[in-house]
């Protein structure tokens, strides 16, 4: 579309797995077998109001069969721009992929393609080199930077996941500069993970010119969207996505909406040895300050502080704002029958926590709950910290 094209925010998540084929055949073992292409689309257009998904298990070939049904049967049309269109929601075609360089700890990287021929190809491509295709995150045994190759060559765009995760995130892991394995000119945006956020990623200056996006990796149905973006675009598209993460022709990420760092699960250094996760004050402390244990597994704040090249964090001026948000599953007292209440009223997720004055709210939910969802989508309910793989909680409201 031409520049002056008009512009409208679209809500957005990135990264939701494949647990199983309209088959049965699992993708990805540790994905419901509820998340299949078509279960996803359904519910992220009709429950929780998502317009643009990223599905990063689309390469396996009973998933790209399962597309070519679904668009066979006229249930979904190949959207203008490139993806995948259903009830004015759009699919974007990715795969997570597992590479390891020598010397060092694995990673896992998002690929997206423009449309289903590329990913088809890619997909072909990448079989050569994986032991199964069949299966989500496998590794594939080709260097970075030939892999960056084959999916810019596709016109396809790059994205480290989860970057600062002690389990396979690139910074995490795996490097402590992302220049290490990959060209910089061609990573198209980082995914910042559910243990970190902006600031905390500004303490490294090598991630200032990247667009940041703050994704559910989702597992089951219930977590698409925990995490999630509003991307300032023409309309939900490969194309439209991938000039907003370069900031181009006006498209752009215009928020990032994620958990308090203090809810993921890597958020602290964990203790092995007793199992304790260590405060603040021990942040990058060699022995566990309760046990004196050294099993400890190092958390994605401690880590950032231990790799920073800045004494204080750095926020770009074209950085959009970070806005803590705890989804709706989160809040103390908000059952399933409350959750269809409010989604009968309202229609989505998306209209609960954006739309729906606190008024409009207590009078389907009560005042308490009703409180409790607007202190959710402020970010001022209080926490406890994750860690070693233990979600965060929230206390009380």
């Amino acid at each position: 579309m031409a520049l002056g094209a008009k512009l409208r925010s679209y809500y957005c998540d990135l990264h939701v797995h494949i647990g199983r084929t309209s088959a049965g055949q699992t993708v990805k073992i540790s994905g419901s077998s509820s998340l299949t292409f078509a279960g996803i689309a359904k519910e992220a257009a009709q429950r929780k109001g998502m317009e643009l998904i990223g599905i990063i298990d689309s390469h396996a070939p009973g998933v790209l069969a399962d597309i070519r049904a679904l668009l066979a049967s006229g249930e979904m049309s190949e959207a203008e721009g490139g993806g995948i269109a259903y009830q004015g929601t759009t699919i974007v075609l990715g795969t997570e992929i597992e590479i390891r360089e020598p010397g060092r700890k694995e990673c896992h990287v998002l690929a997206f393609l423009p449309d289903l021929a590329a990913m088809e190809d890619f997909s072909s491509w990448m079989g050569k080199h994986m032991r199964n295709i069949n299966l989500s995150s496998q590794r594939l045994y080709v260097p970075a930077r030939e892999l960056q190759d084959e999916i810019c060559g596709r016109g396809g765009i790059l994205i480290p996941a989860h970057i600062f995760t002690p389990h396979k995130g690139l910074y995490g892991c795996a490097a402590e500069r992302m220049a290490d394995l990959f060209d910089l000119a061609r990573i198209a945006a980082v995914e910042l993970g559910l243990s970190s956020d902006s600031e905390m990623a500004g303490y490294i200056s090598e991630l200032d010119p990247f667009t940041f996006l703050t994704n559910s990796d989702a597992h089951s149905l219930g977590k698409i969207g925990r995490e999630y973006n509003v991307l300032e675009m023409a309309q939900p598209s490969f194309h439209e996505l991938k000039l907003a993460l370069a900031r181009q022709e006006g498209r752009r990420v215009s928020g990032n909406f994620g958990l308090n760092p203090r809810l993921g699960k890597y958020h602290r250094t964990y203790c092995a040895g007793c199992g304790s996760i260590a405060d603040e004050a021990y942040a990058t402390s060699e022995r566990c300050p309760y046990c004196g244990s050294q099993k400890l597994v190092q958390g994605v704040f401690d880590r950032i502080l231990a790799i920073a090249d800045r004494e204080q964090p750095l926020i770009p001026a074209h950085r959009p704002p970070y806005h803590y948000q705890v989804p709706l599953e989160f809040i103390p007292g908000l059952g399933k029958r409350k959750l269809e209440a409010l989604l009968a009223a309202f229609g989505t997720e998306m209209r609960i926590l954006h739309a729906a004055g606190e008024a409009e709210l207590a009078a389907v939910a009560g005042a308490e709950l009703a409180a409790q969802i607007v202190k959710a989508r402020s970010g001022t309910l209080e926490l406890s910290s994750g860690g070693g793989g233990t979600y965060g909680k929230v206390v009380k409201g």
